[in-house]
């Protein structure tokens, strides 16, 4: 399967909860306030947000009377542009070599997983990879990314339940600059209840990073759970309080028909989906395409 195949399959629940309504919207006929009025239901009751929406409603009409539209039919090609610009207006992060990634997120949203696939696909692309399992409080976590990271063939440092994991992040990036590694991946423990320990633990592994590989790239990413619709965006505000998130990583968008989220999280947290989760693999984490997705979200068949 192609890779603009596996994003349109991940997408099919997504397409089918707006694409009836908009392919009616979009059938031909003069351009009316109840057609605005639809519209902006559909595009709300898909996740996409009421903030967002409006933004989206705004420069479809800017456009519209700019470029003196009149038929329904001709709003479609509008829309699918402006969805894609408002998702390039986050910019994607550039690797530089040796390269950290933390992943943050509460738990269950397969952020484990992710750790996993992510793993596969630098080491497909012949980079020597390590992966830190920083996640020393719940219980069998390191075990879990015992079995990803070996399916992966990568390296995985892992301490004891309960350990510092501070200290874990420290073993890790000492064994990276022995080897020369060229990428560290910190997986990090996902409880809320006890939220400001957490944070503070985030903040000491950056510290760790930081100070142990001055030269390296480091981006924070949260992983969320693409069924879990508008409730992704207050996860990246929980976490944004402790660390600077630079970019999301969404899982499970075949299993929803909410991916609509995407284009929240684009248009009120201004922070760019890097990766997507389409399917249980471990290759079924493709690069972010924001074309394919409104592609994927929009065509007529």
């Amino acid at each position: 399967m192609g890779l603009f195949s596996k994003i349109k399959e991940g997408l099919k629940r997504t397409k089918e909860a707006i694409s009836y309504k908009l392919n009616k919207l979009f059938t031909g006929g003069v351009l009316t306030d109840d057609f605005y009025d639809e519209l902006e239901e559909t595009l709300i009751s898909s996740d996409i947000g009421a903030e967002t929406t409006d933004i989206i409603m705004d420069r479809l009409k800017d456009e519209i009377d700019k470029k003196h539209i009149r038929d329904t039919a001709s709003v479609r090609e509008l829309l699918n542009g402006i969805l894609v610009e408002l998702l390039d207006e986050n910019e994607k992060p550039q690797y530089d070599y040796p390269l950290v990634i933390m992943l943050s997120g509460v738990n269950g949203v397969g952020k484990t997983t992710a750790i996993g696939k992510l793993a596969k696909k630098f080491k497909s692309q012949g980079k020597s990879v390590t992966v830190a399992a920083a996640d020393t409080f719940r219980a069998a976590a390191s075990d879990q990314l015992s079995v990803w990271t070996e399916r992966a063939g990568v390296r995985l440092i892992k301490h004891a339940e309960g350990a510092d994991p501070a200290a874990v992040v420290f073993d890790a990036a000492q064994s990276v600059k022995s080897k020369n590694g060229d990428v560290l991946l910190i997986d990090t423990a996902g409880r809320l209840h006890n939220k400001k320990n957490l944070m503070e633990e985030l903040k000491k592994i950056a510290r760790v990073v930081e100070r142990e590989l001055p030269d390296a790239s480091v981006f924070n990413y949260i992983v969320l759970d693409a069924t879990t619709g508008q409730n992704a965006i207050a996860q990246v505000d929980i976490f944004n309080e402790a660390i600077d998130i630079d970019g999301i990583i969404l899982t499970k968008l075949d299993g929803t028909a909410k991916g609509g989220v995407v284009l929240a999280i684009a248009g009120e947290l201004g922070v760019p989906v890097v990766y997507v989760g389409v399917g249980e693999g471990i290759d079924d984490l493709e690069d972010f395409d924001s074309q394919d997705f409104v592609n994927g979200i929009m065509s007529e068949d």
